[in-house]
């Protein structure tokens, strides 16, 4: 493997990987393989991405906690420029570690990337003074397929870092984003499907 190094212990959650890249650096700059399926593959993520994604967003900015319902997709996940605080939650009704979540900090300096699987939510918080994401993904886009949890759901406890300067209520998120249920009728819908 050697190019990459993998972080599997992710709060005790099975399943989230924390990849660091090789960056080669001199007088002109750096180069790093973002992706390298062999080296993906010896670390325990063997899974064909179809689609890539890339979002641009400032300051502030919460988006999540979001999921698909039926079309659910292994996500890896990096900042090419700025800062973001990456949190996934753990949705598989047979993980011992349901409901519990875990975040990273993403960064155009730190170049780490999250692998996330099937089976989580997903979001970020922006904490520099813009963010580009770009983010890999196993199965395509489907409309009206998306879920979501509310992002400050106190059964979750997931303990965003504010941007600097801000404050929770200063946090702009979409309209759906502050209206999601909570990880309890999450609970419950599943038990009525």
């Amino acid at each position: 493997m050697g190019k990459i190094k993998v972080t599997d212990d992710c709060n005790g959650i099975a399943g989230l990987k924390v990849i660091e890249p090789a960056v080669f650096g001199d007088a002109r700059g750096y180069f790093m393989e973002t992706y390298n399926y062999n080296d993906f593959a010896e670390a325990g993520i063997d899974c064909t991405f179809v689609q890539d994604n890339q979002s641009a967003s400032r300051k502030g900015v919460l988006r999540g906690l979001h999921f698909q319902i039926n079309y659910p997709q292994d996500k890896l996940v990096r900042v090419v420029r700025g800062q973001v605080y990456d949190v996934a939650v753990d949705l598989r009704e047979d993980s011992e570690t349901f409901g519990k979540w875990f975040g990273v900090i993403l960064s155009e300096e730190n170049k780490k990337q999250f692998f996330i699987p099937k089976g989580f939510a997903h979001g970020f918080v922006v904490l520099s003074d813009y963010a580009e994401f770009c983010y890999k993904v196993t199965d395509f886009y489907h409309p009206n397929d998306e879920g979501g949890l509310l992002w400050n759901d106190s059964n979750i406890g997931v303990q965003w870092p504010m941007p600097e300067g801000m404050r929770e209520e200063d946090l702009i998120l979409s309209d759906k984003d502050r209206v999601w249920g909570g990880i309890e009728e999450y609970k419950s819908s599943k038990k009525e499907r």
